[in-house]
């Protein structure tokens, strides 16, 4: 495995706010959680009410997700500068010391205007408790995990690229950086990447040949291993494909899958950008078009870690609502045996839909 990632400094690509226009997203912010103070940050009361104050935002900014939503970019990837954050707790190194949304609330509901011009945000019942906006820090005894818990180096991934639903946008907003500057979030975007590709590799990584396994958090911590069916690596159109892969997860099914999926990665690692995000920065990226990973840090569990906060977002609600439980949190899903196939299939939520209880 490697120990750290070769990568272009992405910082100065960023839109970096005056100090006014960020105290003119914090006054929104602040009035919001005042306002809804008792409410779940899944309320639809609350989240219209984000949509709206979303006009607090620069022109300038609102462009840029406006065209960053609608025709993407080579890199896959949006950096905003100057965000505000507003007072904040504890870097949190246990799940349950996570704080409720209204002691981060300037930062949440700033992170959560910025999404709301890129889509409707959402959850997932499996991870973070279905959280709309999620605490990334270290966790102790989690150091090694390939997840948002660990500190080793996260592999590039799509971000659940193994759920039927996975997010078309996600952010990352830095309450904390990395005191030793050695966390960086690295992006490798394929319209940077497929120039690198020859036509045969292309074709293969469009047929049906490759499986990624399911992160734990969604088969419930069981030893079983769970993988989606054969699908595609890239779909869409020849000149703007989707991407979905996991260099940790996702295995080719045939030899030419498993050797196109080698070159792809190459590929990808010849042309990373990243970043050693710092407090008020956020990172966007655009989940069908990026994959992403972060090099390894050294938590010291005092406090003062690093410390992101995560947030989803689909572009249009519709196509799963009938997956949705309470508010934005997508249902869980199970893995079950088909033949020689394990899919994944929607769970109905006990919230919303009482005397039914999820698969354990």
């Amino acid at each position: 495995m490697r120990k750290q990632f070769a990568y272009a400094d992405a910082r100065a690509t960023g839109i970096l706010l005056s100090e006014t226009e960020s105290e003119i997203i914090e006054a929104a912010a602040l009035k919001m959680a005042a306002q809804y103070a008792d409410y779940s940050l899944h309320s639809s009361d609350l989240l219209h009410a984000v949509e709206l104050a979303a006009a607090a935002l620069p022109s300038e900014v609102r462009r840029a997700l406006i065209s960053f939503r609608d025709q993407g970019n080579t890199s896959g990837t949006l950096l905003l500068r100057g965000l505000p954050l507003g007072s904040l707790p504890a870097t949190p190194d246990r799940p349950e010391d996570e704080p409720d949304w209204t002691e981060v609330s300037v930062a949440t509901l700033s992170q959560l205007m910025v999404m709301s011009v890129l889509g409707r945000a959402i959850s997932y019942r499996d991870e973070k408790n279905g959280n709309l906006v999620q605490d990334v820090s270290p966790k102790r005894g989690a150091e090694t995990r390939q997840e948002n818990s660990g500190s080793i180096l996260l592999e590039l991934h799509t971000e659940d690229g193994f759920h039927p639903a996975a997010p078309h946008f996600l952010s990352l907003i830095c309450l904390r950086g990395d005191r030793d500057g050695l966390a960086a979030t690295v992006t490798g975007g394929i319209g940077d990447v497929l120039p690198e590709l020859d036509e045969e590799t292309v074709a293969t990584l469009r047929r049906p040949e490759f499986r990624t396994k399911f992160s734990t958090s969604f088969v419930h911590d069981t030893d079983e291993e769970v993988l989606t069916p054969p699908v595609p690596v890239l779909c869409g159109t020849e000149a703007n494909p989707d991407l979905r892969v996991d260099f940790h997860g996702t295995v080719g099914t045939t030899p030419a899958a498993r050797a196109a999926l080698a070159a792809l990665e190459d590929a990808v690692l010849g042309c990373l950008r990243g970043i050693v995000l710092a407090p008020g920065e956020l990172i966007i990226l655009d989940n069908r078009r990026t994959v992403h990973g972060r090099t390894g840090f050294t938590p010291r569990y005092d406090g003062a870690d690093r410390w992101l906060r995560r947030s989803f977002a689909l572009a249009d609600l519709r196509p799963v609502l009938h997956d949705l439980g309470e508010g934005r949190i997508h249902n869980a899903i199970t893995a079950r045996q088909t033949g020689s196939d394990t899919v994944a299939g929607a769970v109905p939520d006990p919230v919303s839909e009482p005397g039914l209880v999820p698969v354990a």
